[in-house]
């Protein structure tokens, strides 16, 4: 695969779609990282542990419905273009 600007694309797409799916209660919980974490008190820096888990429910909340519509779009691009 050469390294184009829709490759590119298709590398973002893959890698929000795989944060999209990742479930907290089957996946997230068994290796520590589930909703149950303390996220810290009033006041405290968030750790960088904090601060993904916050990613990646705000990644999950906000692009549910848009990537259906971007994953698509790129299927027909990929069915048409090849």
């Amino acid at each position: 695969m050469a390294f184009t600007l829709y490759a590119l694309i298709q590398t973002a797409i893959l890698f929000t779609n795989a944060i999209a799916v990742l479930h907290e209660e089957r996946f997230l919980s068994k290796i520590g990282w589930g909703a149950e974490q303390g996220i810290g008190g009033f006041g405290d820096e968030p750790g960088i542990k904090a601060q993904l888990l916050n990613l990646i429910r705000s990644v999950r909340t906000v692009m549910r419905v848009p990537l259906i519509a971007v994953n698509s779009v790129g299927i027909v691009l990929l069915l048409l273009f090849g």
